[in-house]
């Protein structure tokens, strides 16, 4: 058993010395670098952007350019001997061409597309929260692991005591074989559950380098603890409801789907297109009708009266989107409000039973003691320092859950009411 522990020591200490060391700030801002989720979301905002131009691109006139070579088969002449088709004949010249919509749809166009830009920020800024609050929950998994290590090393130090107690009271026949036999099946337990604890680590520590993209050979820094006042429940909601970007999000959605029955509408309006012309023409041999250089302007109206049924179609499918979009933003407001009450919930319950529990341990540890010094000199029985060892350990591993899901919860509720970004992003800052 010596031996195992001393491995297990130098190991620790070998990974502690040439390993980075990691704070949960430091986590954020890696995982902004380099999570690929998060730069998806940033692609979209991109696409969103070119989306603009594009929309604000049908405002701008066309301007092209355009030319022509023909060439006859013959020359003809009539009876007269006047040229009515010569050999060749070639054109040229350029074009602006504007065309736009009586009630403004393209205007429309591109206010679906400013909104739509504002949309993605705010989608952005929903992942980027998720993904935080993904990463503080690994993080406190690792801590989490990290001090059951910890408790089942402890556990460990005071069974070989027990059991090195067990023994010298066996040799000197004040205790039976099988309250030895007691000890070192408990002493085989606690060896037992080491070894898991130190695996456990390993393996949240490997869940977070994958989330975060660092190397699994790390270690993390301790936060120091936070406090958050717990005001009415009420007030929590006010604020998810103010400030959730998801929630925000599709309220611009629905914004959107409004405007979008307004460009389907823009479809039964007639289009008016403008159109400037330059043209150049030349022929060999010369025509005396011919006109070498012309300007003229054009102006339009295009009413389509019958399409198959396609515009009735499009602004009804517009419609139903929109009532959509009303539907989903009334369902999500209900999820962020069962949203909030949850986190709120929690973080009564955690914040309330972290004072219990430090009491518990208190209380575990100095029992343990007492009774540990009886059973040396013969004052209680091996199922007592059980008993008293087996509570010790289970306040411990309580108060340390409680004490890590008590930053969670708070990181939770943050992001429940639409304040963790702002939170991280002020730490990162200052």
């Amino acid at each position: 058993m010596v031996g195992i522990s001393i491995l297990l020591n130098w190991a620790v200490f070998c990974v502690c010395v040439h390993a980075k060391e990691y704070s949960l700030d430091e986590l954020y801002r890696i995982a902004f670098e380099r999570a690929e989720k998060i730069k998806l979301s940033v692609e979209d905002l991109n696409i969103a952007k070119t989306g603009k131009d594009r929309a604000f691109s049908y405002l701008l006139p066309r301007l092209s350019a355009f030319g022509s070579y023909t060439q006859y088969s013959a020359e003809k002449y009539n009876d007269t001997g006047t040229l009515l088709q010569p050999d060749n004949a070639t054109t040229w010249g350029l074009r602006a061409d504007e065309s736009l919509t009586l009630n403004g749809r393209e205007l429309t166009a591109l206010g679906i597309s400013k909104d739509n830009i504002v949309k993605s920020q705010y989608d952005l800024y929903a992942i980027q929260e998720e993904y935080l609050l993904t990463v503080a929950s690994s993080y406190y998994d690792v801590m989490k692991a990290k001090k059951a290590v910890e408790i089942a090393e402890s556990n460990l130090e005071r069974l070989s005591k027990y059991r090195n107690a067990a023994e010298k009271r066996l040799k000197v026949g004040e205790v039976t074989k099988t309250v030895l036999l007691r000890a070192e099946g408990e002493l085989s337990g606690a060896r037992s559950d080491a070894i898991r604890a130190v695996n456990a680590l390993e393996l949240t520590k490997a869940v977070l380098a994958r989330i975060v993209g660092i190397e699994v050979g790390f270690q993390l820094k301790e936060e120091p603890p936070e406090e958050m006042e717990i005001t009415p429940e009420h007030a929590f909601e006010e604020m998810a409801i103010s400030q959730r970007t998801d929630l925000k999000s599709l309220e611009v959605q629905k914004k959107m789907a409004e405007k979008q029955v307004e460009y389907a509408k823009g479809a039964f309006w007639p289009t008016v297109t403008a159109s400037g012309v330059y043209a150049s023409s030349d022929q060999s041999p010369l025509t005396q009708t011919l006109v070498r250089d012309s300007t003229y302007g054009l102006l339009s109206l295009n009413f389509p009266f019958f399409e198959g049924g396609l515009r009735r179609a499009d602004l009804k499918d517009a419609r139903t989107r929109e009532r959509q979009s009303v539907l989903a933003y009334e369902d999500f407001k209900k999820s962020v409000l069962v949203d909030v009450q949850g986190a709120y919930l929690d973080l009564v319950t955690q914040k309330g039973t972290l004072k219990y529990l430090e009491d518990q341990v208190v209380y575990a540890r100095d029992n343990f003691n007492a009774v540990a010094k009886q059973f040396e000199f013969g004052l209680a029985q091996s199922l007592d320092v059980m008993d008293a060892n087996t509570l010790l350990v289970t306040a411990e591993r309580n108060l340390s859950q409680a004490v890590y899901n008590y930053q969670l919860a708070i990181l939770r509720m943050k992001r429940a009411t639409g304040a963790l970004l702002k939170a991280v992003m002020s730490d990162q800052r200052s």
